[in-house]
């Protein structure tokens, strides 16, 4: 097979690897694509995936698109339930095998890496540590929707954006939550104190029970339920554990045929590794020093990276593209400033909301959050913002 008639593969079939795909169709219409995933290749949103229970919701009713169906709109192949077991990039040929253990040589023009990231689980103690869920699929949550069955309560590790959109659908859909935390605060990472604290009274509210400033050293198994002991000595009871304390991007396979790796697949502005012809994006890739699992970044650069193969020059930037937190109990959209800023927030409250504005020393806006009504200033507040990757 010459060049010009290999396959661009990619790697994935989430929202990066799908949202590149309709790009590239719309610039080319001819030349061939192969995606190759472990899951089953069904377009589904994972946002929903933390929010979808209060809803009634089940796995079925979140597939906006099958995997035959995506295939035959945008004219690619798919090699679903499929592991990538071998990439040589001088040859550039992937060895695969199925889910019958099948195996296959598959060539590539261009090979896109959109693996996506795993749930960070903690190194638990307890003889039902591997009873702890992770919701980072469809298949997961269609299993832990199906664990929930018969359940009452449930302990959520992590009270980040994650855990506690989880805390409050799962509030929503009559459960009791209780939520551990190693900070001192909720979304500690995205939300001024104060700002925080009333989202975690919001929730709260709706019966939410909070374990901050300590996290789950075991989990064991007892007559009715499991038994969580937490590091400070305190005792926890639930009948489900679910963890929610981060993603870590997946960086193995890259680094295995020598890919540059950091927190995430290193890529350069134009998406493309240390290794000629090979590009990441999506939860895996890391660029310019910024990993961003967020659903505009990930487009941005699915409409990049497709120009680009599509053989135009373009090269990636990220304008502010605030996080919208999905908890009804106290809705948000954050923007927040760059790591290690020097500044100070200052908070506003006004007549069902707050407004939390990061200054610089020089009175330049470089982050807010902002809750409630006054969500509504989103746009607006962007406009001020400095690119985050100019």
């Amino acid at each position: 097979m010459d060049q010009h008639n290999k396959p661009i593969v990619i790697i994935g079939s989430g929202l990066a690897a799908y949202t590149l795909i309709r790009e590239y169709r719309k610039l080319n219409t001819e030349q061939a694509i192969t995606v190759i995933t472990q899951e089953n290749g069904d377009f589904y949103s994972k946002p929903m995936l933390s929010t979808a229970f209060a809803s009634k919701k089940d796995a079925t009713q979140l597939i906006s698109s099958s995997a035959e169906k995506m295939a035959e709109q945008l004219n690619f192949v798919i090699h679903a339930h499929t592991t990538v077991d071998e990439i040589d990039a001088s040859k550039q040929t992937l060895s695969v095998h199925d889910v019958n253990n099948q195996q296959l040589s598959l060539e590539y023009s261009k090979l896109v890496l959109a693996l996506g990231a795993d749930q960070i689980r903690l190194n638990l103690e307890g003889n039902a540590a591997d009873q702890v869920i992770t919701v980072n699929d469809l298949q997961d949550y269609a299993v832990f929707r199906d664990q929930l069955a018969d359940k009452k309560k449930v302990l959520i590790l992590g009270a980040g954006l994650i855990g506690c959109e989880f805390a409050n659908d799962l509030s929503l859909g009559g459960y009791q939550v209780e939520v551990l935390d190693l900070a001192n605060q909720v979304l500690g990472r995205l939300l001024p104190v104060e700002i925080a604290a009333e989202l975690q009274a919001k929730l709260s509210a709706l019966g939410v029970v909070w374990h901050l400033g300590t996290t789950a050293k075991s989990v064991t198994k007892e007559t009715n339920g499991l038994a969580i002991e937490l590091t400070n000595g305190k005792i926890l009871r639930a009948d489900l554990v679910l963890s929610a304390i981060g993603l870590r991007p997946r960086t193995a396979l890259a680094k295995h045929i020598g890919i540059t790796t950091n927190r995430g697949i290193v890529v350069n502005r134009h998406l493309e590794t240390n290794i000629k012809g090979i590009y990441s994006l999506g939860d895996c890739a890391e660029v310019g020093g910024h990993v961003l699992p967020y659903v505009m970044p990930i487009m941005q650069a699915a409409r990049t990276l497709a120009t680009i193969l599509a053989g135009q020059e373009s090269v990636l930037t990220y304008p502010a593209m605030p996080v919208m937190v999905k908890t009804p109990a106290l809705p948000l959209v954050v923007s927040p400033p760059p790591t290690d800023s020097q500044g100070a927030w200052t908070i506003q409250s006004e007549e069902n909301g707050m407004e939390g504005l990061f200054y610089n020393p020089q009175a330049e806006l470089l982050g807010f959050a902002l809750a409630g009504s006054a969500t509504a200033k989103r746009a607006a507040l962007t406009k001020l913002l400095p690119n985050i990757l100019g």
